[in-house]
């Protein structure tokens, strides 16, 4: 028997950081992607996030790739904000994403971290929060945060 621990934490922005995410219906939002999750079988240990993005941390089956797994959901929950009427403002998701590995220990502390999400960013820009999260896995250059770039296409 192989056993795997891939946790994930995944975090995607709105097109151009954007604050469309309507804060009374975001548990709306966060119920279809965990729908969306379970159906693929990714175990969601917990969504949370700001009206111009979001974060989802998961275990992701060794089996799937984790690129085709953010490109179906950003794809299959921007359809759903569209045509959902307590989301009058969506666009599209921004292009990029952010997605990182959590030893199985530190998953308690970063589900709390996402748990919390309002609470940090009274004092943290989403822009200062994702650049410590790229200095965290070992980026040092960077100069784009998610949603600053132009669109190849839409999501």
């Amino acid at each position: 028997m192989s056993h795997t621990a891939l946790t994930y934490h995944i975090i995607f922005g709105t097109y151009r950081r954007e604050s469309v995410i309507v804060e009374s219906h975001e548990k709306e939002l966060y119920k279809y992607i965990f729908d969306f999750a379970k159906e693929r079988g990714v175990f969601v240990w917990r969504i949370g996030g700001m009206p111009d993005h979001i974060h989802i941390l998961c275990d992701i089956p060794a089996k799937m790739a984790v690129a085709d797994f953010i490109k179906r959901l950003k794809g299959e929950s921007s359809k759903f904000m569209k045509v959902n009427p307590h989301f009058p403002r969506w666009i599209r998701w921004a292009e990029r994403y952010g997605a990182f590995t959590v030893d199985a220990s530190l998953r308690e502390t970063r589900r709390q971290y996402i748990m919390k999400q309002k609470e940090h960013h009274r004092n943290l820009s989403f822009a200062d929060e994702y650049r410590l999260f790229l200095r965290e896995a070992g980026f040092t250059e960077f100069s784009s945060v998610l949603g600053d770039e132009e669109p190849t296409e839409a999501k």
